[in-house]
């Protein structure tokens, strides 16, 4: 039981030390919350993203990729240029001000647009198969058979918490943050954070 305990733990921590650096998938949901858009189906959508790369990678797919250097390196090089694509995206934003429908508070896109765009910024986004099936599946793989799936469910717990956490956190502060100037600020977080990750990723290949 205390091996089971001790991998649950060290999934957890792992992964909520990699989850709580701003990414694509955290500004996505950190946006639908001040919006009021759907938090919680974008809460749902992405922790069920996280679970099934987690899944992926715990299950061998991280290992695979560490035993082909070649695919880790094309992994690392695609997802810098997105996040530092994403991270532009940002800037011009934060340069070009407007409150994007945050003054109103209410939801501004149907459901469906909300689940397309939460899946696009966790399974077209080659930065999270990088965390979660290279370092998190890597980590994994130096723990017995048996204690990997407490290991992964460690992991995927620290994505519900902290995505339902930004997210409703976010909607219910929106009342009080709902202003362009706000808006304005965390495009232009995201955008310092995401080109100084995506430098970073292209830096170390």
């Amino acid at each position: 039981m205390t091996a089971f305990v001790s991998a649950y733990a060290a999934g957890l921590m792992l992964s909520a030390g990699l989850i709580v650096a701003i990414g694509a998938q955290n500004a996505f949901v950190l946006g639908q919350g001040l919006r009021r858009d759907h938090p919680v189906t974008t809460a749902m959508v992405c922790s069920a993203c996280d679970a099934l790369l987690i899944g992926t990678g715990v299950a061998g797919a991280g290992i695979a990729l560490t035993a082909h250097p070649g695919m880790a390196r094309l992994l690392g090089a695609l997802g810098g240029v997105f996040v530092i694509v994403y991270g532009v995206l940002a800037a011009k934003r934060a340069i070009a001000g407007g409150d994007e429908g945050l003054d109103a508070g209410v939801s501004v896109r149907g459901r469906r647009a909300v689940i397309g765009g939460a899946l696009a910024v966790s399974l077209l986004n080659p930065h999270a198969y990088v965390d979660a099936m290279l370092l998190i599946g890597g980590v994994a793989a130096q723990f017995p058979a048996a204690a990997r799936p407490a290991f992964a469910a460690g992991a995927m717990s620290a994505s519900v918490i902290w995505f339902f956490g930004l997210g409703l956190g976010a909607a219910a502060l929106s009342k009080s943050l709902a202003t362009p100037a706000t808006w304005r600020i965390v495009n232009a977080v995201t955008a310092v954070t995401m080109i100084g990750i995506g430098l970073r990723l292209l830096h170390g290949l």
